[in-house]
């Protein structure tokens, strides 16, 4: 059963992240930090370069990639859900650092959660 819930847990951070890096990045969500209207202008709002942008979006996907790959390959697991967990730790902090309300942290909470479910399961 905890298999199956990790299997879970991976396909829902994964495509969740997939979500908000390819499909929304450009858009408005009702959990962007600092009210900014893109992903890349709420990197902008918490002060962060855009190189910092690309980086955590190269890491966010490749940790995505690494879980779901991880179905079939199951060491890949432990990395993408480390990588995952840290990065989901530094959203929510940067969330508090700019007073966000605490809904805006809500997502990053659960997929930080999820993650260290992974880390426990693998």
């Amino acid at each position: 059963m905890l298999d199956l819930i990790a299997i879970l847990f991976q396909i829902i951070i994964a495509f969740g992240i997939f979500n908000v890096w390819l499909l929304r990045s450009s858009r408005a969500t009702p959990y962007r930090g600092k009210d900014a209207p893109s992903l890349k202008a709420e990197f902008a709002a918490y002060g962060l370069s855009e190189s910092m942008f690309y980086a955590v979006g190269v890491l966010k996907l490749s940790a995505a990639v690494a879980l779901l790959l991880g179905i079939f390959i199951k060491s890949l697991v432990m990395p993408g859900a480390a990588v995952m967990t840290v990065l989901m730790l530094g959203a929510i902090l940067m969330h508090l650092k700019a007073n966000d309300p605490i809904n805006k942290s809500v997502p990053a909470a659960i997929v930080c959660l999820m993650s260290i479910f992974l880390l426990i399961q693998s």
